[in-house]
């Protein structure tokens, strides 16, 4: 069975983007970014809602092959394109770079997904990891604290109807400010 983990770089009041839905304030260094593509190299299976795969493959097929790339950068477009996907959209006909579409319940495919994949899942994107979280799926938190307060957005974790217990299982601090928490879900 997969481990279902959902990260984000989070600004230091709790926010995934800002309330335009902007993300210039969470650009990782290269520290943080070699973070993010040595999680990557890890996942067999990364769940993403329509938005955030639009975002991500109108960039990342490309990025690696710029002249001003940065090597981590290229590096985790190589990742990126490697990395199987499902993006879960009612719209979309066809998508690319190793993805498929899925168009079914969100937590049913999860619970289907979680089943059969061995190793690391992730969620990308926090309002397709909200029904995850409610339904109690999500096994690890990964909140990558930025040191910027951006005043409101899209909040990392949803409103609950009831507490989430968590354990901290590790922390990391980078050279720029930004800390890792992780978090493991306690289950009753």
């Amino acid at each position: 069975m997969g481990t279902l983990t959902y990260g984000l770089n989070v600004s230091v009041d709790g926010y995934t983007a800002d309330a335009n839905g902007g993300l210039d304030w969470s650009t990782p260094d290269d520290e943080l970014h070699q973070y993010w593509n040595d999680r990557t190299g890890d996942v067999a299976l990364s769940l993403y809602g329509r938005k955030l795969y639009e975002l991500m493959s109108a960039h990342w097929p490309t990025a690696g092959d710029a002249p001003d790339v940065s090597p981590v950068e290229a590096e985790y477009a190589r990742l990126w394109l490697a990395m199987p996907k499902v993006v879960f959209s009612q719209t979309l006909e066809s998508v690319d770079w190793n993805s498929r579409v899925e168009r079914g319940d969100v937590v049913e495919v999860a619970k289907r997904l979680k089943a059969e994949t061995e190793g690391l899942m992730e969620v990308g994107g926090a309002t397709l990891a909200a029904p995850l979280i409610r339904a109690g799926l999500v096994d690890e938190f990964h909140i990558l604290v930025t040191p910027v307060a951006i005043g409101g957005g899209t909040p990392f974790f949803p409103s609950l109807d009831r507490w989430l217990t968590l354990e901290l299982v590790g922390n990391r601090t980078f050279r720029s400010g930004a800390v890792l928490l992780r978090y493991k879900s306690v289950r009753a």
